[in-house]
């Protein structure tokens, strides 16, 4: 089946400074002829990284360059590796092109799943022409200053008993172990999460950052990437309508701005 969509693959603004901030899963389209074979709920996106753009309006203030999906990720998953290959072995994940939500209920109506072929169109169409405009930003930013900071930007519901027991984190910073960014870097971002009594932080728990983090951070070439996955109680509703909560936003947004600072700054002074 061939994929067709009206809507460009991304949203981008260059910055100044040598910093990107990427954000694969706040997209909400949904071309009408694949909306239709989806269910009722599943055409509510609720796995949607609601609201940062909203949360990360300081950014052009910083002289980031910022990157903004434009598809749901129930379309195509921009962060996940392009052949399907989980990103940790063992757990239960969604794919490429998810047949489930995160609590596990089908998303597609009637078992009308995609192919090979279809799932080949949307990789051509939306994940292959973000993760292009990533790296040629990359290249630019290397181009121009010794070291770069790729800041993943992503948030999921608090509670969610498929992917962690419990309550998440709020704050969870992922280097792939280690292996995308500094140590130095991480220590001091960690920190910063950990600082404020009313969140709790860590490093490289549940999530240690998806295929983006992986993929692109090269801590001796300079390119050092972080992802950063909040809990979304931290500043919306986590149930429909999925509202921004602007006085519950308040109160986290010193520390996501102070972590984004201390990103750059490192950059700047290496």
């Amino acid at each position: 089946m061939t994929f067709v969509t009206d809507h460009p693959p991304f949203r981008f603004r260059q910055g100044t400074r040598p910093l990107l901030i990427s954000m694969p899963h706040v997209g909400t389209h949904v071309p009408p002829a694949l909306a239709a074979r989806l269910t009722e709920e599943a055409r509510q996106v609720p796995d949607t990284d609601w609201h940062l753009e909203r949360l990360y309006d300081f950014a052009d203030e910083l002289g980031a360059s910022v990157l903004v999906a434009t598809h749901s990720r129930y379309v195509i998953d921009l962060n996940r590796s392009p052949d399907g290959a989980s990103l940790y072995p063992g757990q239960s994940v969604t794919g490429l092109c998810p047949i489930d939500t995160f609590d596990d209920t089908p998303i597609y109506a009637v078992g009308d799943l995609p192919d090979d072929a279809e799932m080949g169109g949307r990789r051509e169409a939306i994940w292959e022409p973000y993760h292009r405009q990533l790296q040629s930003e990359l290249v630019r930013l290397k181009a121009a200053h010794a070291n770069v900071v790729l800041w993943d930007a992503h948030s999921i519901r608090s509670h969610l008993p498929r992917f962690f027991d419990g309550k998440l984190p709020d704050l969870n910073l992922g280097t792939a172990d280690g292996t995308s960014c500094s140590e130095a870097l991480a220590s001091t971002l960690l920190a910063i999460a950990q600082s404020a009594p009313s969140y709790t932080g860590v490093l490289n728990g549940r999530f240690k950052g998806g295929y983006i983090t992986r993929k692109y951070g090269d801590p001796a070439a300079g390119v050092h990437a972080v992802q950063l996955e909040m809990t979304q109680s931290s500043y919306m509703q986590e149930t429909l309508p999925f509202n921004y909560l602007p006085e519950a936003a308040a109160g986290v947004l010193p520390q996501v701005r102070q972590m984004l600072n201390a990103a750059l700054e490192f950059a700047l002074k290496r």
